[in-house]
């Protein structure tokens, strides 16, 4: 395989991971600030021994893909909806591992019920307070953990399906270790 079709091909992979995993955080409702959408990049270069891949996403985007491994779902009250249920139990992610600011989920919560119109409000419309709202929300995320989405491992891996042969046995890929060594950058806004 020459360098050149080796460029194309590769670049032909990189763009079906990043349109495919585009329409999965649209299918999967995981787009309500459009951020992490619109910090999907990747990159390509071939050289005539070897290759060189990255993809850029949000740092929150590997969190959103592998899901959050919850603290301990049995802490939740017995009524929760989500007692005793581990939403990402084989999670490599667990609360703690991400950027360690304090208040970051409730934070972002905020934001997340604002856009999508979760704010209670009186019976005269008016606002009222989150805080109740966030706290049991934050809760429920913190103690149960947050579900993967495979947005960008399952694109991933059916691009992988599709390279060519020659192109896998040249290099002697498989579709782990090929994700294991694509590199990610975290793009921060």
């Amino acid at each position: 395989m020459q360098q050149s079709e080796l460029q194309k091909e590769l670049e032909r992979f990189r763009d079906f991971v990043i349109n495919e995993a585009k329409k999965n955080l649209i299918r999967g409702k995981k787009n309500a600030s459009k951020g992490l959408f619109e910090s999907l990049r990747g990159n390509v270069k071939a050289m005539p021994n070897s290759f060189y891949m990255d993809f850029e996403m949000s740092d929150y985007g590997k969190f959103q893909d592998k899901g959050v491994k919850g603290k301990n779902p049995n802490a939740l009250p017995k009524e929760s909806k989500n007692y005793g249920v581990q939403k990402a139990p084989n999670s490599p992610y667990k609360f703690g591992t991400g950027s360690g600011q304090k208040g970051g989920l409730t934070r972002s919560l905020d934001k997340w019920i604002i856009r999508k119109g979760l704010a209670p409000r009186d019976k005269d419309g008016k606002f009222m307070s989150r805080k109740t709202l966030k706290f049991l929300m934050a809760r429920s995320i913190y103690f149960s953990g947050i579900k993967p989405s495979l947005f960008f491992t399952t694109p991933f891996e059916k691009a992988f399906k599709m390279l060519p042969e020659e192109l896998v046995e040249k290099f002697g890929l498989d579709a782990l270790n090929l994700f294991k060594q694509t590199q990610f950058k975290n793009e921060k806004k």
